[in-house]
């Protein structure tokens, strides 16, 4: 029964024994099991061992670190041509058809030049394609990374004297010529608006896949399990309700800069409120055109997407019917409309970051690798649950950071996993990353041959492809009903985090998102309280009184559980419910009976002892013995803490049961300890909770049981202790 050099010793599993075990029950044998004893090693010989395992090198380590590195070695050579090709190629092919106005739309969310928009899909298609382990997400521009990219990029862009777009140049072939004969260092001096910002998106993009890397190599891939489902889609709608208000400008054909700082949802709308008599009757028209067409084929493609083999790419045909019209109908000359502009075929040379940019870009970078990562990984783990296969976060994280600081060098903006092309991809057919490939190949014919027929293209039709894309988002407000009554704490999280992504701050959505969700689960535990035990008529089970019908109670022996963790911030809150829920406050009681003792000697013992029945109606049988729990008629000298949901201890837990023991023990009352895990005993060992004398009782104090039963069976064996309330010898 005592708990000795690592052993844990409790009677007979009083619920399976026999009836002749039962009438013998007092010469059972104690059932022992010791602990296995850890093997404890030093620092010295953990580094080594560490060192000996990644720093070693066989061929065999080799290869499989490169085909682990580079995922395309490993299944390529498997690659079942005949089974898998067809559908590789419809869903590149489809991809690739719809990433095309995409790409050169989200630039106008990123504030760039519509070609640097394909160049960012072109290069990240092929870069995930080799590093990726998912076979079927999508990895391009994201709306979401575009307007926290196109936030720095306007900030720096002020800061740089560009105050408005009207400032740009819409020539991409002399913003490439000034970027090309610029030194790194002095970028700003001969560059116009539209060289400036590439330049600051690719820093920007290079910093945050820096970030990513580092967080592979350190393997820290775990961090995206602290971004809930509902923290992250609460962020994605409050970034869309942002993104929305970024497009409206465009719709009426307003050139109004992009407001800085908190707050800028309402900034925006008062900007457009102010400007609205500006509006420009082309645009506006040719935007509502756009929206009455793409949004009805939108919700088409949706209905019967289980019917169809591929989605329609309506975007792409209202692109080429926009673009002829503003082209033949002149409407950049006539009607001031704003235009894409000249994009140049080709790629330009590669060119390296701006250093002296960093210390400006860094902060924000951190933000956009974070969420860049856990969209990707979060989508990766979706689909690859869903067809049964398994992804590697932390080379998730190589993956993505590759495909952001390699593009950097080739002026390429941030990207990430998008789940509206992952889907198109999958419903399509697709089967390996083979298809990311069939879809770079389409991006580079249109960047050699057809990119520049889409110089007439208007702006507000890419806005308006934006907002279309924005409806899944926003179509999230209609499930708060039911994401309230199915949990109100994630429900909570969404809001807060989508209400101070739009309202106040995008990149500060996330963090209060985080901080929001830590809160929760923290005040969860402080929420838990100690329930009453009862058991079952039928067999050795125990459960919460208040919550089950026909629990019965042991005579003299009370038993509790607490359903969460003990440490330093629910201490005080386990104490103060177990003596609520006990019905004794030890401490008080104690208070109490000093109060009274001192009473005593002025009034006469027998006074006293009338005058405290009386007023606190509490019964006392030979001190020690019993105490009646207040609020209840039941005398207990036994209390059990049913330990089996407390999943650790710190030190300020292992105190506050410390206290409790000690506290009830001067009360008479024997607490214990039943169905502690191997870990909460290692705690209360490490805490100092055995003592390492014996007490007066004639056992040990450092008991410990498997079961509840076992507890109840020996305390119920004890004798009636006839000491005083200090219980000492």
């Amino acid at each position: 029964m005592t708990r000795n050099k690592g052993s844990i010793m409790n009677h007979g599993d009083n619920s399976s024994a026999t009836a002749e075990d039962e009438a013998d029950s007092n010469q059972q044998q104690p059932l022992i099991l010791e602990r296995v004893e850890k093997e404890t090693k030093n620092f010295k010989s953990i580094v080594s061992h560490r060192l000996k395992k990644h720093c070693s090198c066989t061929p065999k380590k080799a290869k499989s670190k490169i085909l682990g590195f580079v995922p395309i070695l490993r299944w390529l050579p498997r690659y079942q041509l005949r089974d898998w090709l067809l559908g590789d190629v419809m869903s590149g092919l489809i991809v690739g058809i719809l990433l095309v106005p995409q790409s050169i739309a989200y630039s106008l969310l990123a504030s760039q030049d519509p070609i640097y928009g394909l160049y960012t899909s072109f290069f990240s298609s092929i870069i995930y394609a080799l590093l990726g382990t998912s076979r079927h997400i999508s990895v391009g521009i994201f709306g979401v990374l575009c307007l926290l990219v196109g936030q720095v990029v306007d900030r720096e862009l002020a800061l740089a004297g560009y105050l408005t777009e009207s400032s740009s140049s819409l020539s991409g072939n002399n913003s490439a010529i000034l970027l090309a004969g610029q030194r790194n260092d002095s970028v700003a001096v001969g560059c116009d608006r539209s060289c400036y910002a590439i330049t600051v998106g690719a820093t920007v993009t290079f910093i945050a896949g820096v970030y990513q890397v580092l967080m592979g190599l350190f393997q820290v891939g775990f961090v995206s399990v602290y971004l809930s489902d509902s923290l992250l889609s609460g962020f994605a709608t409050g970034a869309s309700l942002t993104i929305l208000t970024s497009q409206i400008k465009y719709l009426l054909g307003l050139k109004i800069p992009r407001p800085q700082g908190w707050f800028t949802l309402f900034k925006t709308w008062y900007s457009l409120f102010a400007n609205l008599g500006n509006t420009n009757i082309c645009d506006l028209v040719t935007s509502l055109v756009c929206l009455l067409i793409l949004i009805p084929t939108k919700e088409i493609n949706d209905r019967f997407k289980a019917k169809l083999k591929a989605p329609i790419p309506f975007e792409l045909f209202v692109v080429i019917i926009a673009t002829l019209a503003s082209h033949f109908g002149h409407f950049n000359t006539d009607y001031g409309s704003g235009v894409a502009g000249d994009i140049p075929t080709g790629f330009l040379p590669p060119q390296l970051p701006m250093w002296s940019l960093i210390p400006s870009v860094a902060v924000d970078a951190f933000s956009i690798a974070i969420v860049g990562f856990a969209i990707t990984v979060s989508l990766s783990e979706m689909f690859a649950k869903k067809h049964g296969y398994t992804v590697d976060a932390n080379q998730e994280m190589y993956a993505i950071g590759f495909c952001n600081i390699l593009p950097s060098f080739f002026r390429c903006f941030t990207t990430s996993a998008a789940l509206t092309k992952t889907l198109v991809k999958e419903s399509t057919g697709c089967q390996t990353q083979m298809s990311g490939l069939v879809t770079a190949l389409v991006l580079l014919l249109v960047l050699l041959v057809i990119a520049p027929l889409f110089y007439s293209l208007q702006k507000c039709v890419l806005a308006v492809i934006i907002l279309v894309n924005l409806r899944g988002a926003l179509k999230k407000f209609t499930d708060v009903p039911r994401m309230w009554r199915v949990n109100r704490v994630d429900a909570s999280i969404w809001l807060i985090t989508m209400a101070t992504s739009a309202l106040v701050n995008t990149e500060l959505g996330l963090l209060v998102g985080v901080l929001v969700s830590a809160f929760c689960v923290l005040g969860r535990t402080q929420q838990a309280q100690v329930l009453e035990l009862g058991r079952a008529t039928t067999r050795e089970h125990y459960e919460d009184l208040s919550s089950y019908r026909g629990l019965r109670t042991h005579p003299g022996v009370a038993v509790f559980r607490y359903d969460a963790p003990i440490y330093y911030a629910n201490q005080s809150l386990f104490k103060k419910s177990l003596y609520r829920c006990a019905g004794l406050d030890p401490v008080k009681e104690k208070t109490r009976r000093i109060k009274f003792q001192k009473k005593n000697k002025q009034q006469g013992k027998t006074k006293g002892v009338q005058n405290m029945k009386s007023e606190e109606k509490e019964e006392e049988v030979e001190a020690g013995a019993t105490v009646t729990l207040m609020n209840s008629s039941r005398s207990i000298r036994s209390l059990v803490i049913d330990c089996s949901s407390i999943l650790f201890l710190d030190t300020a837990g292992v105190n506050a049961l410390k206290e409790v023991r000690k506290d009830y023990g001067e009360m008479g009352i024997k607490v214990v300890l039943a169905q502690c895990s191997a870990s909460v005993l290692d705690d209360l060992e490490r805490g100092g909770y055995y003592p390492d004398q014996k007490g007066c009782d004639g056992g040990d104090n450092n008991m410990i049981f498997f079961t509840i039963a076992d507890a109840i069976y020996y305390v119920q064996s004890l004798p009636t202790p006839n000491g005083d309330y200090d219980n000492k010898c």
